[in-house]
């Protein structure tokens, strides 16, 4: 049981540290500025080639002192003009992608790239995103949008988020307990929806998307009473709204009760537990002390009145905001896992493959079955249990979120599948990874301000992608005139030079035997 324990300790960490290893670019040097009235005040921005950035932006009020663990209030207006050039802290989290961590509370901060043109009397489509990092890392500053703005001619926005314990504590008679950090997206929401149109974006045009935690963080929307009518459009990336706690690779949701467990554990940790008033208590706390004592994986709580529904059993009634969806997985999401797992000392043999999946399936009815199903040979134990981790926590919860929606939305589905795409992590694997958790985000985004090493084919894929997920936010129709066809009842392999609908793309998951499994 102890090796048990160590592997899904780890597997939680991964889960929150994964793709964290692209560092911010150096500040650029003096940019063109360039202002904008926002309805709190001036802004001032940089103007590129071809593109304007304003990157900081408070949407909502610093939730310190006795606003930590409260619902998000409106940001004060400012005298004089802001400076938006570079982007604010990131919210409280642990040193991964962010550099040292941060401390920051004063962090509800949102950046906006739009193309040269966009204007207020010329509107065009906006597409809100939500950064992934398991809801304990993760910053809106991680990705320049400038390709998929100018590439798209949309407005983007990135938005940072409250997360960890800071994020979804829950405790018996906190308001909008388990929920703070998808209060704050509803809160850039809303001043999206009042703000944009000074920025060139039109507020009755937004697709709201993300990836993993974000993407997660978008079906919680979608279930969620007070985001109607905030958004237009969904774009979902390897998160699917079907996960559960016993997955413990995808983001899921938890009842109000076991979130205020948690929540528990924590003021105890911290010395809070015998307090005659643990509220106060927690919120004098130090920053730090909070994320050493968090754990490491994060989950909202539903049963609450912002989540009143569990997204999966939501999406599973027909009981969500019916908007257009745009969900895919990649092709190897669990190969990032299982190479992180192998190489922390956890060996993937024929010998060591069943007590490995007993930890994830401590069934052993369960354990066994998924042995037989995905046996490992002599030299193949990594792949087979990134195929296991890929299957069971992404792509199956996937295939079944999308058939869900279907049924009542229009649904586009699609798989990424480039074998060769560019390593997010630094190091030599234990075996090629293929196309792996969040391995799609270079072909949106500069990570970190940084254009990745793309050969010419991955580039025309990933002018590709931004003209698919850019015509979807458009119109609700990804399809254009010179892509190849999309259909709604096929899903779309998306690789270099190997772009293909079809009905099983390159499924290698064994999504019947998972249904069976439970």
């Amino acid at each position: 049981m102890a090796k048990h324990r160590t592997l899904t300790t780890l597997a939680c960490a991964l889960t929150a540290v994964f793709v964290t290893a692209w560092a911010p670019a150096p500040p650029a040097g003096p940019a063109v500025v360039t202002t904008v009235h926002t309805r709190d005040g001036l802004v001032r921005g940089a103007a590129h080639d071809g593109y304007r950035t304003f990157e900081g932006i408070p949407y909502a009020a610093p939730p310190v002192g006795a606003q930590r663990w409260a619902a998000p209030r409106p940001a004060a207006a400012w005298a004089g003009v802001r400076d938006a050039t570079r982007p604010a802290s990131a919210c409280p989290q642990p040193a991964g992608e962010v550099p040292g961590g941060s401390t920051d509370e004063d962090c509800l901060h949102l950046n906006v790239t739009t193309p040269d043109g966009a204007a207020p009397e010329r509107p065009r489509p906006v597409i809100v995103w939500l950064h992934g990092g398991g809801l304990t890392t993760g910053a809106a500053g991680s990705y320049d949008a400038h390709r998929m703005a100018t590439r798209g001619d949309v407005v983007v926005v990135t938005v940072d988020y409250r997360l960890g314990a800071l994020g979804f504590l829950a405790h018996a008679g906190l308001p909008g307990s388990g929920t703070f950090g998808l209060a704050d997206q509803q809160a850039a929401l809303r001043w999206v929806r009042d703000g944009i149109r000074a920025f060139g974006g039109d507020p009755h045009n937004v697709t709201l998307a993300g990836e993993s935690a974000g993407g997660y963080s978008v079906c919680a929307q979608l279930a969620a009473p007070a985001a109607a009518g905030l958004f237009d459009r969904a774009i979902i990336e390897s998160g699917p709204c079907t996960g559960s706690p016993d997955r413990p690779f995808a983001p899921s949701a938890v009842p109000l009760s076991t979130a205020r467990g948690a929540g528990a554990d924590l003021a105890a940790k911290v010395g809070c537990g015998p307090s005659r008033d643990v509220l106060a208590c927690l919120r004098r706390v130090p920053v730090s002390r909070l994320l050493a004592a968090q754990d490491t994986d994060q989950q909202p709580a539903y049963a609450t009145p912002l989540l009143p529904a569990d997204p999966a059993a939501a999406v599973a009634a027909g009981r969500f905001r019916p908007v257009p969806v745009l969900i895919g997985n990649n092709h190897d999401e669990g190969n990032g896992w299982a190479a992180g797992i192998i190489q922390a000392g956890n060996p993937v043999t024929p010998a060591t493959w069943p007590d490995v999946v007993a930890a994830f399936f401590p069934s052993p009815g369960q354990a066994k079955a998924v042995v037989r199903e995905y046996p490992v040979h002599r030299t193949d134990g990594g792949p087979v249990f990134g195929a296991v981790i890929g299957d069971a926590n992404f792509a199956c919860p996937t295939a079944r979120t999308g058939g869900l929606l279907a049924a009542h939305v229009p649904v586009w589905r699609y798989e990424f599948a480039d074998d060769h795409a560019p390593p997010l992590t630094p190091g030599t694997p234990p075996f090629p990874l293929g196309a792996p958790h969040a391995s799609e985000l270079p072909y949106l985004f500069d990570l970190g301000g940084r254009p990745r090493e793309l050969t010419a084919a991955q580039h025309r894929l990933a002018d590709t992608m931004i003209d698919y997920w850019t015509r979807f936010a458009r119109i609700a129709d990804p399809n254009g005139p010179s892509s190849p066809r999309w259909s709604r009842q096929t899903v779309l392999s998306l690789a270099p030079d190997h772009i293909v609908p079809t009905r099983t793309a390159r499924f290698r998951h064994h999504c019947a035997f998972w249904s069976t499994l439970g």
